[in-house]
């Protein structure tokens, strides 16, 4: 099975699953796994491997509208080198600190390769879910796209410093929770807008038109070798966090005053197909 279909069976198998999080009890949690080989290029800092990798459960905590709460990892690695250590807690005690949340801890092992999972925890009474969106409805994302695209490139290029800046985002728990009240449908866009939107449209049994100019981060302009690179990374790529969302038009100028970021609409809800100016947009993305 491909990871699509992989996740299909799970979902079908657990009630609970589905969302970017389980709810239980007013709680929302997440699992996340990130490996060197797939996830952390070479030049990537332990300190950035920390941040990143607790980012992403925190991200699936935004996305449900919750209250971030608590963070724990497990760290596997060939050998335990102290600097290295501290660098990767510090990372993940920032990001934290950054969405109101606190690291408590996780596990140590060896292992092979350098790898890390991930558990995030939330609270809510109200979570917004991949499965409420109507025609008619804004479809939004937050921000811009394509920071995690324009940093592999800077990686490969030996630009580790800005590479690792970019790698480093804040996860848009603060904007989760303002957009929250006024969201039919949310989730990240950690699989790229494409997939995303897609996933979204088949939770809710809904369509979308989206239409350019996408919000595309001003780093991926300076790595892209032209406009359709530029469209293939912050289109396709993936591995962004930020929140993609549907609001409906007599919100929409609540919700992007609310949200302490920019709130872009990039189109609309629809009853049925997903397109980019008229045209199919394919159910593509990133693929563990």
């Amino acid at each position: 099975m491909d990871e699509q279909t992989a996740l299909g069976l799970v979902g079908d198998r657990l009630a609970a699953a589905g969302d970017d999080c389980a709810v239980v009890d007013g709680q929302v949690i997440t699992t996340d796994m990130l490996h060197e080989r797939t996830d952390f290029p070479a030049g990537t800092t332990r300190y950035t491997a920390g941040w990143r990798a607790v980012g992403a459960s925190l991200s699936d905590v935004a996305a449900m509208g919750a209250e971030a709460t608590a963070a724990v990892a497990v760290y596997a690695a060939p050998e335990f080198e102290e600097s290295e250590l501290e660098a990767f807690l510090d990372g993940a005690t920032a990001v934290c600190a950054a969405v109101g949340a606190e690291y408590v801890g996780g596990d140590l092992d060896g292992h092979e390769e350098f790898t890390v999972a991930t558990t995030a925890l939330g609270e809510t009474d109200d979570p917004v879910r991949r499965s409420g969106a109507e025609p008619g409805d804004a479809v939004c994302v937050t921000g811009t796209l394509g920071r995690t695209a324009a940093a592999i490139r800077l990686f490969d290029r030996g630009e580790a410093a800005a590479a690792n800046e970019l790698f480093r985002f804040t996860p848009r728990v603060a904007a989760g929770r303002a957009v929250a009240p006024y969201a039919t449908a949310m989730l990240d866009s950690s699989d790229g807008l494409a997939r995303s939107v897609h996933q979204l449209c088949g939770a809710s049994d809904c369509g979308a038109a989206l239409t350019e100019p996408l919000p595309i981060d001003d780093s991926v302009t300076e790595v892209a070798a032209g406009a359709d690179d530029r469209r293939e990374l912050g289109c396709f790529f993936g591995e962004d966090f930020e929140l993609v969302c549907t609001v409906p038009e007599a919100d929409l100028t609540a919700a992007r005053d609310a949200t302490p970021c920019v709130l872009h609409r990039v189109g609309t809800v629809t009853e049925s197909g997903v397109t980019l100016d008229g045209e199919p947009l394919p159910d593509r993305g990133y693929t563990h």
